[in-house]
């Protein structure tokens, strides 16, 4: 059988071998927009809960719009414009508006990447802020959430009148789906409050995974987080495999960010009648699979659709390595699921760390073979003895002693493919019931 996974910028080719029982499960999608401009402008005239646009930002002298950071294809240069027209014809002027670039503690984007995020012409006009969660100096806190989590948010953000958030619903490793919340932390957070919730008691919860929001410990400290940052208005998309948009999301952050989950999840959910055997998967390609850091999301998607102990082959290019330096120690050190879960469990924590520990805690259970020929073999510990120097090896060690006929996924679109087996927890009781939950009040920020 002949497929092709998403690799880098393009695709990589796989011959597969007769004598198993192939499924390609390739991701659903809604039809994308035939006029995003028209969409988006009637979307930020008429959201989701809570007042259109132009009436938020109505006598307000200054606006802060976070944004994504080079590991996510959000569509800025699309989203953008009309918002800012928006901002314009309310008012605001061009100098009171800051484009804050939501990295978390990624490296900041370089100017080439600045004019993929964004578009020439924004870079060009705009004023735009590379956030910084080790500069602790240029956040504010705001206090402690009700579980103690310090709140530190981005100083550029919180200084304006008017805060706004543009972001991507998509499956996410710890949050269930990203955009909306996770645009304020971690995305604008200081590294204190990043590590606090990157915190094993966060990581080790059983609702901390794909595709779940109900009960989901991490996305309600996040909601209670931007509700104490005054998040105003979120503008959310989904996309298609193709990377068009497909939904538009605006309005009341919360209620907003529940519209795209429900649209994402009935248009492109995929169920499976039972377990399979292994899974190949890629990293969706880029811009994810830039590092072996990122790649990860790619093996925790995959774990959701196999039998106990079944295999999981990961795709990835990491054009830029492994990650950060701190990541990049850690993982030389691994030596193995269970004693990377012991030493951290208990220990102060350290930044990239969690990332080792999600794929730590899916190793635990699914055998982990990788072929990622931009990281360096000695800078994978443990996970090096099954780090292969070409697909066709990776392919035979995956397969090698499965018995015939059995059951093997490829999944071409990794991570942004949303698949589960059949009774599991469907789109209808995915979602939880927030509505006049006490985290859900904003708290004045000091």
């Amino acid at each position: 059988m002949n497929v092709s996974v998403a690799f880098g910028k393009g695709e990589l080719p796989l011959a597969l071998p007769d004598g198993f029982h192939y499924e390609v499960i390739r991701a659903r999608s809604a039809q994308p927009l035939a006029n995003v401009r028209q969409a988006l402008e009637a979307a930020l005239a008429y959201p989701t809960g809570g007042p259109p646009l132009a009436e938020l930002a109505a006598g307000k002298k200054s606006a802060a719009i976070a944004v994504c950071d080079i590991t996510r294809p959000a569509p800025n240069a699309a989203t953008l414009p009309p918002l800012l027209e928006v901002l314009r014809r309310a008012g605001i002027p061009p100098a009171g508006i800051a484009i804050v670039i939501a990295t978390g503690l990624h490296r900041p984007a370089t100017p080439e990447e600045l004019a993929l995020i964004l578009g020439p012409d924004i870079v060009a006009r705009c004023r735009i802020v590379n956030h910084d969660a080790r500069d602790l100096a240029a956040h504010r806190s705001l206090g402690n959430t009700l579980r103690g989590t310090p709140v530190l948010i981005d100083e550029c953000f919180m200084a304006a009148d008017l805060h706004i958030t543009l972001g991507l619903i998509e499956p996410h490793l710890m949050l269930g789906f990203s955009g909306g919340r996770k645009l304020i932390a971690p995305g604008m957070a200081a590294q204190q409050t990043i590590k606090t919730i990157h915190s094993p008691s966060f990581m080790r919860e059983e609702r901390a995974t794909e595709g779940s929001i109900e009960q989901n410990p991490l996305h309600r400290e996040l909601l209670e987080i931007a509700c104490m940052a005054r998040h105003d208005f979120v503008l959310d998309v989904t996309l298609t495999p193709a990377r068009r948009i497909s939904g538009i999301f605006a309005g009341d952050p919360l209620q907003a960010h529940r519209a795209g989950v429900t649209f994402l999840l009935a248009s492109s959910a995929v169920y499976l009648d039972k377990p399979v055997d292994a899974v190949i998967t890629s990293s969706a390609g880029f811009p994810l699979d830039l590092t072996f850091y990122q790649t990860i999301k790619g093996i925790t998607a995959a774990q959701h659709i196999l039998r106990p102990g079944g295999r999981i082959l990961l795709l990835g290019q990491c054009r830029e390595g492994i990650g950060s330096a701190e990541f990049a120690a850690k993982l030389s050190r691994y030596r193995g699921a269970q004693p990377y879960l012991d030493e951290i469990r208990d220990a102060p924590v350290e930044v990239d760390q969690w990332q080792l520990e999600k794929l730590a805690l899916v190793e635990r259970k699914h055998p982990v073979l990788l072929y990622v020929p931009g990281a360096a073999r000695e800078g994978l510990g443990s996970l090096a003895a099954r780090c292969f120097g070409s697909p066709r090896a990776a392919i035979d060690a995956l397969l090698g002693g499965l018995p015939a006929n059995a059951r093997v996924a490829v999944i071409p679109d990794g991570p942004y493919t949303f698949a589960r087996c059949a009774g599991e927890q469907g789109p209808e009781n995915c979602l939880a019931q927030e509505t006049g939950n006490e985290l859900l009040t904003p708290r004045a920020a000091p």
